[in-house]
């Protein structure tokens, strides 16, 4: 859900929701991708402003506010160069894991919170939808396909030679192969009612909070 529906459903909880949610994921999220290149060796991400918590650094004009729309979106791209790092494959493919590790910390603390029954019950709506949209985000940005972070992290994982044949791949397909993925998802969803993106993902949720999601 994202805020056309929540204002024209008129849930005001729900519409401050996402905005804290999607705030909290996507700038964890980017704050990872530059705190680790800085530690790498790449003063990119600090030179532009991205180390910082501060949402507003992390806001993409296009695609969060498409997120906070319509939820689906993307945040600002952190910038790196990895001729700068110190160990340039090895870094690069740290750099891209961590986005989605920094959202499953941000879940895994949320789930636990959950677990043990210590968030108020006015914030319950807000815990979990934290919980499911940090899981999503690790889950979704993982898959192996350009330009989603897992497409690098595949890529500097493998040997040379076969890394340079998946990237010149991921060049010529472009997002070709994510948009088939997604549309593919979503006819295998509608028909067999079975989602190959959201089944791990609403399996993390359970294992993080115990239950599945009541959304």
């Amino acid at each position: 859900m994202g805020l056309i529906s929540a204002l024209f459903s008129g849930d005001l909880v729900w519409v401050f929701s996402i905005v804290i949610g999607v705030a909290i994921a996507l700038t964890v999220h980017e704050f990872a991708h530059a705190k680790i290149a800085d530690w790498a060796g790449d003063p990119t991400p600090r030179s532009q402003g991205r180390v910082t918590l501060n949402p507003l650094a992390h806001y993409d004009p296009i695609g969060t506010t498409l997120f906070l729309l319509f939820g689906l979106g993307w945040g600002k791209p952190v910038q790196i160069n990895p001729q700068n790092f110190r160990r340039p494959r090895q870094d690069e493919v740290l750099v891209s894991l961590g986005g989605a590790v920094a959202n499953l910390i941000v879940a895994a603390i949320f789930g636990t919170l959950l677990r043990f029954h210590v968030v108020p019950a006015q914030f319950l709506d807000l815990a979990y939808f934290i919980v499911i949209l940090n899981c999503a985000l690790a889950v979704f940005n993982l898959i192996p396909l350009y330009p989603l972070d897992g497409s690098h992290v595949l890529v500097g994982l493998l040997q040379r030679p076969q890394a340079r044949q998946v990237a010149a791949f991921y060049q010529r397909a472009g997002m070709m192969p994510l948009l088939v993925f997604i549309v593919v998802n979503q006819m295998v969803s509608r028909t067999l009612n079975v989602s190959v993106l959201w089944t791990p993902i609403a399996l993390l949720i359970g294992l993080l909070t115990g239950s599945p999601s009541h959304f």
